[in-house]
């Protein structure tokens, strides 16, 4: 008896002790099943740096951080110069699509896209061919054609290129589509896409472009001029206290004011907002004759004829000495971004566009560069040093004659994207383009980006417009600045439909957009695939109360 209660007591014991090992057995078996599904996916990144076909400096397993997913991350360099990565989502995340996303400014860095990663792209980027920490600026081309080239319209190209190739190792297939998505600089690189590598992408995003590339820095640097020389004369800020700085900017808000006074209604809508800016009646020496200094007299509250003559100016956009235009210039509704060019006390007489021009002309504007920028971009009582091993070269030196005397032709031809011929690509190619801006961007002038669309619907299809709309689409967003913000609905997602006109043959006919503030949606409407435009349906009354800014009380109709 003894034995056999021993016996069945080692049974109950040995039962209640194998379960606890199985748990915990089990539980260690789930933690060596994670580190070794995590070691397959470290290998499998890694193993990317033995592909001879390609120079990759770093090949690393991420872990998930946030919203950010676990990924592979890929490290490259081409030609010596162009640096690039890549985000590759783990295979079982991966949507089969690429995306390469576009830069800003001058660039010289690397972007990360980790919204569009968790999304499920395999993402990748470049700087272009030159590093901003130790090439700021546009300093990258001072005597340096191949990083011209390198930033005009190569490293992109070879990039995606090398994209290509490294998705179709890591995969085992070739991405199922591709796309480009930029602004800005970005907008510019996608239009040089279409025009110069047709094959590159199936879709292509190109919002607010500085596709006039020569002739818009030429005219930053020109309304700088306005508003820098001749000691602030034509300045739109005050000095209230006389200390030399000014320091009020009550001259730029008469001016906001009196545009949305006279147009803001236009649409039927009073929300602060210009919807439509090429029919607002603007007329300043008209519309500002009450608001004009007496003779002599240069007060905070009112507007001297040299600052009218910038007014008008910012308008009519750069002209040379015989009054042809080099660009067209802003819209009604832009006049709170022009604080970019307008030295103040506030930003410390060092206005944001200052950056785009203070050496623009000193490296990527002239066949061969006349110098180095000066050291004190906002000094214009600074005298440069033309007799230094590097001669110096000062942004108000420049004379925009120089644009239409052709002396940025060669710089035009790599770095402008204004061939309106895009046949290869949306034609013989079957890519899709959407194109975008804001129609209160005070740093990227709108309306060339409308007469670019224009110019392809002639020359791409013959003047069809119905037929451009197969596989073109311009998209221009009221109140909205330089690639987002401004008081118009400003967020949206660009991607979204053209992945579903390129793979769904669903063409955007509009999009909806949100303004936001503190976290609230205020404004909400449709934005209209041009020629359309959007227009109030809503309750009959309704149009000024703010609750009936909501999309489905916005219809599209022919302008």
């Amino acid at each position: 008896m003894f034995g056999q209660g021993s016996r069945a007591a080692k049974a109950t014991a040995l039962i209640g002790i194998g379960a606890g090992f199985g748990a915990a057995g089990m539980e260690r078996a789930a933690a060596q099943s994670t580190a070794s599904a995590r070691d397959v996916d470290a290998a499998q990144c890694a193993r990317l740096a033995l592909d001879n076909r390609l120079t990759i400096t770093r090949a690393m397993l991420v872990d998930a951080a946030g919203d950010t997913p676990r990924h592979c991350y890929v490290r490259g360099a081409i030609g010596g110069n162009v640096v690039w990565h890549a985000q590759l989502p783990l295979p079982s995340a991966w949507n089969g699509r690429f995306l390469m996303a576009g830069d800003g400014g001058k660039d010289g860095d690397l972007d990360y896209s980790n919204a569009r990663l968790a999304e499920g792209f395999a993402v990748a980027n470049s700087n272009t061919g030159h590093d901003v920490g130790a090439e700021p600026g546009a300093s990258f081309g001072f005597n340096d054609r191949d990083a011209e080239i390198d930033f005009g319209y190569r490293a992109v190209h070879t990039t995606v290129n090398a994209a290509k190739t490294l998705i179709a190792r890591y995969y085992g297939r070739p991405a199922d589509y591709a796309y480009f998505e930029g602004c800005s600089t970005g907008g510019r690189q996608g239009l040089m896409e279409a025009q110069r590598f047709p094959h590159d992408f199936d879709g292509i995003i190109a919002g607010a472009p500085v596709n006039h590339y020569q002739e818009l820095n030429a005219g930053h640097t020109w309304l700088l001029q306005r508003t820098f020389l001749d000691g602030y004369a034509g300045n739109l800020a005050h000095d209230t206290d006389g200390d030399g700085l000014p320091d009020d900017l009550t001259k730029l808000d008469i001016l906001a004011d009196a545009v949305l006074a006279r147009c803001d209604g236009d649409d039927g809508i009073r929300d602060g907002v210009i919807d439509d800016p090429p029919s607002c009646d603007f007329e300043p020496r008209r519309d500002l004759s009450d608001d004009m200094c007496p003779a002599g007299d240069d007060s905070a509250d009112c507007l001297t004829e040299r600052e009218l003559g910038t007014i008008e100016d910012f308008y009519a956009g750069p002209y040379d000495s015989a009054g042809t235009s080099v660009l067209k210039g802003r819209a009604f509704g832009s006049e709170p971004g022009w604080t970019a060019y307008i030295p103040h006390e506030g930003n410390g007489m060092y206005p944001a566009q200052l950056n785009n021009a203070y050496d623009h002309t000193a490296y990527l504007f002239y066949d061969e560069d006349p110098g180095v920028a000066v050291p004190r971009a906002n000094d214009v009582s600074y005298t440069p040093d033309r007799d230094a091993v590097l001669p110096e070269w000062a942004w108000w030196e420049f004379d925009i004659d120089d644009v239409t005397a052709g002396r940025a032709d060669t710089m035009r031809a790599i770095t402008n994207a204004t061939d309106p011929d895009l046949s290869r690509f949306l034609l013989e190619h079957g890519g899709k383009l959407v194109l975008w801006h804001g129609w209160a961007d005070a740093g990227a002038p709108p309306e060339p980006t409308l007469d670019y669309y224009d110019a392809v619907v002639d020359t791409t299809f013959g003047g069809d417009g119905d037929a451009a709309r197969e596989h073109a689409r311009l998209l221009m967003f009221p109140g909205m600045g330089h690639c987002g913000g401004g008081p118009g609905p400003n967020d949206w997602d660009p991607l979204a439909p053209l992945v579903d006109w390129v793979e769904r043959g669903i063409a955007p006919a509009h999009v909806v957009a949100r303004h936001s503030t503190n976290g609230e949606v205020d404004n909400e409407r449709r934005v209209c695939a041009y020629p359309e435009i959007a227009v109030y349906s809503g309750p009959a009354g309704g149009a000024d109360n703010a609750a009936n800014w909501i999309e489905g009380n916005f219809q599209c109709v022919a302008r």
